[in-house]
């Protein structure tokens, strides 16, 4: 297919330069070539000075037939949000780059624009549908143009303000804008959009923008204000991996104490709660502080003690 949309869209190549564009080497463009003639495609070599592959008589395809949007759609699945298989992803990268030109830019931006986030926030609810303004602000990200915001907060306020639309975040079953505005870097919730306007303006984009990592810095910093309180202990190293399945990000691992086992930092809402969560690892983690969850850990046991010895 990229071979094909060379073809089509330079009308002459050699397989030096299907070579270079595809990061395959010359014998393989020349064996795709030739089976490309094989398969019944118009294709045909010119020898000598000059000389390379053309479609007979510029002969078209139904490739032709891909819309802007259609190839943004076709390379959404390239994206870090793609479940797609790592040779799929690079396949379609290599693909990009044989798209006609006005397709190509919107097409790479499609690949970037969404990051899928599995873990959620609480209990959140489960949207039945994605959320309205879903399909208009990713095509803003991809288009890179600003849009003029309507917004409701929790509070249930109303407001209106121009916006850089950067990227998508799906995050468990929410829907997130990550956007630069007036006042900073803001992320917005999608289902809390009451109007999205696309504009002519360009959006103001940092040369360095990442999405992926733009978002974890978000997530992560969400994530320290819902769980504030912070519990240090020291771990069996073989319990490691069972503290990453529990806590995820609120698990944070440092190095190996002289007796061998592993000094962690659990975060939590609250000493209660997070005592309440430590309490079944007693078997492979001490913690050492705060004394407060220390305090709560050693109530437990002594209820445990009292109703079960």
């Amino acid at each position: 297919m990229a071979i094909l949309l060379l073809l089509q869209h330079r009308e002459q190549v050699t397989a030096a330069e299907v070579a270079r564009e595809l990061e395959i080497s010359e014998r393989t463009a020349r064996r795709d070539l030739d089976a490309l003639g094989m398969a019944g495609v118009p294709v045909y070599s010119i020898q000598g000075r000059g000389g390379g592959w053309r479609l007979v008589g510029g002969a078209r395809t139904d490739l032709s037939g891909l819309t802007a949007r259609e190839a943004r759609a076709l390379f959404l699945v390239a994206g870090p949000a793609s479940a797609a298989t790592p040779a799929v992803k690079a396949a379609l990268r290599k693909l990009v780059r044989a798209l006609p030109e006005p397709f190509r830019v919107q097409a790479e931006a499609a690949a970037s624009s969404l990051v899928l986030d599995p873990r959620r926030w609480g209990a959140s609810r489960i949207e039945p549908r994605p959320p309205r303004f879903l399909d208009a602000l990713q095509d803003a990200v991809i288009r890179g143009v600003q849009v003029r915001l309507g917004y409701v907060d929790r509070e249930g306020t109303e407001t209106e303000r121009t916006v850089h639309p950067l990227g998508i975040v799906a995050k468990g079953p929410s829907w997130y804008l990550v956007a630069d505005t007036e006042a900073g870097r803001r992320t917005f919730r999608i289902d809390r959009v009451s109007s999205a306007d696309p504009t002519c303006d360009p959006v103001r984009r940092p040369e360095d923008f990442d999405l992926a990592a733009s978002w974890r810095a978000i997530a992560d910093d969400v994530d320290r204000k819902r769980t504030p309180l912070e519990a240090r202990a020291v771990c069996a190293p073989e319990a490691i991996g069972i503290l990453r399945m529990g806590f995820g990000g609120r698990l944070e691992v440092g190095g190996a104490t002289t007796d061998g086992r592993i000094e962690v930092v659990i975060r939590g809402n609250d000493e209660h709660t997070l005592a309440g969560e430590l309490a079944g690892l007693v078997e492979w983690i001490e913690v050492t502080s705060p004394p407060a969850v220390r305090g709560h850990l050693a109530s437990i046991g002594n209820a445990l003690v009292e109703r079960y010895s």
